[in-house]
């Protein structure tokens, strides 16, 4: 965390502390008379809230146990176990009198984390350069608490979360940029994309955009790959491959009625074509030459039938 979020936690916090303090007088917070937070306290609470996830308790009271079997003396040395709590009471990153209701067209359901995301977005994008072959996938945060937004994806580990859309580096695993699902009903229209690319292909060009026209190859599953997608990312110097579904508007019908056997493959173009082992599979690229693809496929093929145990 830089200087200018640690700052930016510490006045929100201050200021939510103030604001409570003030709708609520006879509350018992109020009157324990809050102090003022400043970013070195809240630096050796962050530490603190850090170490419980290496060091182990029931119970946030038990870190600051005097008993001499499970004591923890960093924990009491370091600040009251009242002050941490307080400060995890009030630590805040918004201001909420400022957040529009849940009616008005600018109403953002991640409001009141909004300033971490932007935040962390912008790190990690300037952090890191990605290498050539990036791809867009979805990943599933673990949280079964009450939330409007939350997924049941049964495939992802986790299976109850908070999606998140991420771009990635395709060798180092690195997130480059990300956008957090917020419902079927939030509203997406990154700048530059046309309306007519819907909402799997405008998630693509948001977390894309700023790697457009620097040669990139990118690589995403059915969800994502579309003719329209793949033609608009070809003109500003992006490369794609993925597979697709057969019912994507502007799949070429050839394909779709196409009967192959085992191992078959036609040569309609050099941007769409599709593949049978046990099942066919339907790839649309942007990049790579017939030949070289069909020895990659072929490839992919001798090793499924080696991994099955099929001679």
């Amino acid at each position: 965390m830089g200087d200018d979020l640690l700052g930016h936690i510490v006045a929100q916090s201050n200021l939510y502390a103030h604001q409570h303090c003030a709708a609520k007088p006879d509350s018992y917070l109020a009157r324990q008379q809050w102090t003022p937070l400043d970013v070195p306290e809240f630096l050796k609470f962050w530490a603190l809230t850090m170490l419980m996830g290496i060091i182990k308790k029931p119970s946030i009271r038990s870190y600051w146990s005097s008993s001499p079997i499970c004591s923890t003396p960093i924990y009491p040395q370091s600040m009251s176990r009242r002050r941490y709590e307080n400060i995890l009471r009030f630590m805040h990153f918004s201001d909420n009198s400022l957040c529009p209701p849940r009616e008005h067209p600018q109403f953002d359901r991640l409001y009141k984390i909004r300033p971490l995301i932007t935040h962390f977005a912008a790190r990690f994008a300037e952090a890191y350069t990605p290498g050539r072959n990036i791809c867009v996938d979805e990943s599933l945060m673990k949280y079964k608490g009450r939330l409007g937004f939350k997924q049941y994806i049964p495939s992802k580990r986790s299976r109850y979360g908070v999606k998140v859309y991420k771009l990635c580096d395709s060798e180092s695993g690195y997130t480059q940029a990300f956008r957090v699902y917020e419902g079927k009903d939030s509203s997406l229209d990154p700048p530059g994309c046309p309306e007519h690319m819907g909402t799997s292909g405008k998630i693509v060009w948001d977390l894309l955009f700023p790697l457009l026209n620097k040669g990139y190859h990118l690589y995403v599953d059915n969800f994502y790959t579309s003719v329209p997608l793949f033609k608009l990312l070809y003109c500003f110097d992006t490369a794609a491959c993925g597979t697709v579904r057969k019912n994507r508007i502007g799949f070429p019908a050839q394909l779709v009625r196409t009967q192959l056997k085992r191992g078959g493959r036609p040569q309609l173009c050099a941007k769409r074509s599709c593949w049978r082992s046990s099942t066919e599979t339907r790839r649309m690229y942007t990049f790579y030459p017939p030949s070289t693809l069909r020895g990659l496929w072929r490839s992919l093929y001798v090793a499924e039938l080696s991994a099955s145990g099929s001679q």
